[in-house]
């Protein structure tokens, strides 16, 4: 990524867009970065971080009583007591109940604390990656609400959850970076745009830029190949029906 330079009158300049300086991305994108903006962005979620961190704090502490608890080795040591033939410990007919009896209550909590443990990280996962949602600018001001749910619930295992902070994955399994900081995992935003990049359909779900005055497609009717749905009928569909209606054209109104 490099620096737009232009030339005026025989001198060279770096490009300015809105007060900010442009660079040129190696696909030929270009990129205005905003430096007072990044600064605004970070005090905000700053303002924001007291809340977050504690209702993170709070999932953290009712993970650290399975901590250590490895979930793949406590299902193998309950299936192999499951299995157990108390028959072969000791030749007595009343010993195989107890034992089974005895080991019943301890396969019952071991089983409950793992599945408590995953529950608990899925909660915290859908919260970290949903309030990222929520505080995204490019969610806010370049999809439409039904757009944000649809690449929310279409790329769901794209972003991931660590270190506490959401990260994107391409089609390859790869990390997503930043443009704009070379070397650097991309923010949140970044990894929006690119997955809305990555989507065949992104026309339908992008804010009308005023083409139409309708958020249209131009030379659409409106129905596309599909048909229209509003905002609200298509919210209440299943995420693969959503996905599928977009995919065949379909268009939203309000």
């Amino acid at each position: 990524m490099k620096l737009k330079l232009v030339e005026m009158n025989g001198v060279t300049y770096a490009e300015v867009q809105d007060g900010k300086p442009v660079y040129e991305t190696d696909d030929g994108k270009t990129v205005a970065f905003d430096a007072p903006g990044t600064v605004a962005t970070i005090t905000r979620l700053n303002n924001e971080a007291k809340t977050h961190r504690e209702a993170k704090e709070a999932a953290e502490g009712k993970l650290k009583a399975f901590e250590g608890l490895d979930a793949t080795t406590a299902r193998d040591a309950l299936d192999k007591l499951s299995r157990i033939d108390a028959k072969k410990l000791v030749d007595a007919g009343d010993m195989d109940a107890a034992i089974q009896t005895a080991l019943k209550p301890v396969q019952e909590q071991l089983a409950a604390a793992i599945k408590d443990k995953e529950t608990l990280t899925s909660s915290l996962n859908r919260e970290v990656i949903g309030n990222a949602f929520g505080r995204s600018k490019f969610a806010s001001e370049k999809l439409t609400p039904a757009g944000v749910d649809l690449i929310r619930t279409l790329y769901a295992d794209r972003i991931k959850v660590e270190d506490g902070k959401p990260i994107g994955y391409d089609q390859n399994g790869q990390k997503i970076y930043s443009k704009a900081r070379p070397g650097e995992v991309a923010d949140f935003d970044e990894i929006v745009e690119s997955l809305v990049d990555s989507y065949a359909f992104k026309d339908h779900i992008l804010k009308s830029t005023g083409h139409n005055g309708t958020g249209k497609q131009p030379g659409s009717d409106g129905t596309g190949s599909g048909r229209s749905m509003k905002t609200s009928e298509f919210q209440a569909l299943a995420p693969k029906d959503r996905a599928a209606f977009m995919e065949k054209g379909g268009t939203l109104v309000d």
